[in-house]
């Protein structure tokens, strides 16, 4: 009876699975301990009903709760609403700047004006908040620059208002739509915009026909990422808009840490999981994307 043939052993493919192994692992435990786990546990919180202390049955009461109280349903009407706002006005401000970065600057102004998108994101959101609370608060410098002006006679609170909610929703929302708009614009060919102008196009027709399909996979991008995180942001418009904010994560926010009612709070959280997801599909199939084109880039 001969003995087994051996199997060579290939060191190139070895090293690569060592290499997948190495990289994948991080990535499959911060998922799995920062994203899936957690996000079961809270799943399995919120279907826990109250029947007495320490004790719970299973059911929906929590998310009947939710669609049973018209103030926390106006809640996260109005967090969308003004999401997808912030979301539209953050491109129409990110788009001129990206197309400039991307088309028009060269060598190191290019790279100057890429540093003064990303610069302001080196400090964190709450220093970033805070310096346009010192600027718009009653005594800060915008209302003493126009008492000084003598366009006003005494100082004005400029804070706790919709508008004010809305400049800092986009301001720390910004360089999440200059990047894959960069990214996408820069991939266009410049002879395609040259051929739109040989053919008797002009500028508002060839940004029509040939810049804006071509950017597109990077506005969907960029507009995802900035309705996710202006959605779920809770700094921003608590700082800035007060009480009067009525955003729906300070809904969450109260239910966890105010009133010690992880059942609702979790059920709340599941219900602004589900509207962003499902706001996310209508734009993707309105706009005849799909998640892997655009957040792959």
């Amino acid at each position: 009876m001969s003995a087994p043939a051996s199997i060579p052993v290939d060191p190139r493919r070895d090293g690569r699975r060592l290499a997948l192994l190495l990289v994948a692992t991080p990535f499959v435990l911060w998922i799995l301990l920062i994203v899936v786990i957690p996000h079961v546990d809270l799943l399995l919180i919120s279907l826990h009903e109250k029947v007495a202390p320490r004790v719970f049955s299973t059911g929906i009461r929590n998310y009947v709760e939710f669609f049973g109280e018209p103030v926390y349903v106006q809640a996260l009407i109005r967090t969308v609403a003004m999401s997808l706002l912030a979301t539209a006005l953050t491109l129409v401000i990110a788009f001129p700047m990206a197309y400039y970065i991307a088309k028009l600057a060269r060598g190191r102004g290019r790279t100057a004006l890429f540093m003064a998108c990303l610069l302001p994101f080196w400090v964190s959101e709450l220093v970033r908040v805070f310096g346009w609370m010192m600027i718009l608060r009653e005594t800060g410098l915008l209302s003493n620059l126009l008492i000084w002006a003598g366009i006003i006679s005494g100082p004005v609170e400029f804070l706790y208002n919709d508008v004010v909610v809305m400049i800092g929703l986009v301001y720390t929302s910004l360089l999440f739509m200059v990047v894959p708009l960069i990214s996408a614009l820069d991939s266009l060919d410049d002879s395609l915009i040259e051929a739109g102008y040989d053919l008797g196009g002009n500028a508002g027709s060839i940004l029509r026909e040939v810049v804006v399909p071509h950017a597109m996979p990077g506005i969907v991008a960029g507009s995802i990422v900035v309705f996710m995180l202006t959605l779920g942001n809770y700094l921003t418009p608590t700082l800035l808009g007060g009480k009067s904010s009525q955003w729906f994560t300070a809904q969450i926010y109260t239910q966890f840490i105010t009133r010690f009612n992880w059942e609702v709070g979790s059920a709340f959280g599941f219900v602004l999981l589900a509207t962003s997801s499902l706001i996310v599909w209508i734009g993707l199939r309105l706009t005849g994307q799909s998640l892997s084109s655009t957040l792959g880039r």
